[in-house]
């Protein structure tokens, strides 16, 4: 399983980093791809290099996950390439997790249609008809939702709970979680 997270200018850094940390400790292939170029600064001013730049390659893989931050979420949102991807991933039933206000991508790819969802308070109005719901974490099928910065390590565990279940509780053990 490879798992690769999405890096615009101006993400969340506890919701992009924690998800990398834990799957990497987990010992899962995760990756981080920038939309722009390899050097990307966080929503708080923390400039770090991605280990890759958003290419064909992003296609083979079998997660992506869109963190959230401000402007790191709409700069997601707004990228053509990200919708085409969600709606790619969603149409083979590859697993898509969003957090914080990383959902509107969601939105606007159409995929949160019926869906039970979550997202930062403030942006539920951007994820169309869904079934918005007030909870850290939420999954329907193959879509992953948490709410906000808060929900990054459970939000982590989500991920690694559907692609390796056998690697939680020794992950979780490991980090006194």
């Amino acid at each position: 399983m490879k798992v690769a997270v999405l890096l615009a200018e101006g993400f969340e850094t506890i919701e992009a980093l924690t998800t990398v940390d834990i799957l990497r400790r987990a010992g899962i292939e995760c990756h981080t791809f920038a939309t722009k170029n390899q050097k990307v600064t966080t929503s708080h001013h923390i400039t770090l290099k991605a280990d890759k730049v958003f290419n064909e390659e992003i296609k083979d893989y079998d997660v992506v996950v869109l963190p959230g931050g401000m402007p790191g979420a709409v700069n997601l949102r707004d990228d053509e390439r990200v919708i085409n991807l969600l709606k790619e991933f969603n149409s083979k039933n590859k697993i898509i997790a969003a957090i914080c206000a990383g959902p509107i991508s969601l939105g606007k790819a159409g995929i949160s249609e019926g869906k039970n969802v979550t997202c930062y308070p403030g942006f539920e109005e951007q994820l169309g008809n869904c079934n918005y719901q007030k909870e850290l974490v939420v999954i329907d099928r193959n879509i992953i939702t948490g709410r906000g910065p808060a929900a990054a390590i459970p939000f982590a565990f989500e991920i690694l709970k559907q692609i390796a279940p056998e690697k939680v509780d020794e992950i979780k053990k490991a980090m006194l979680f």
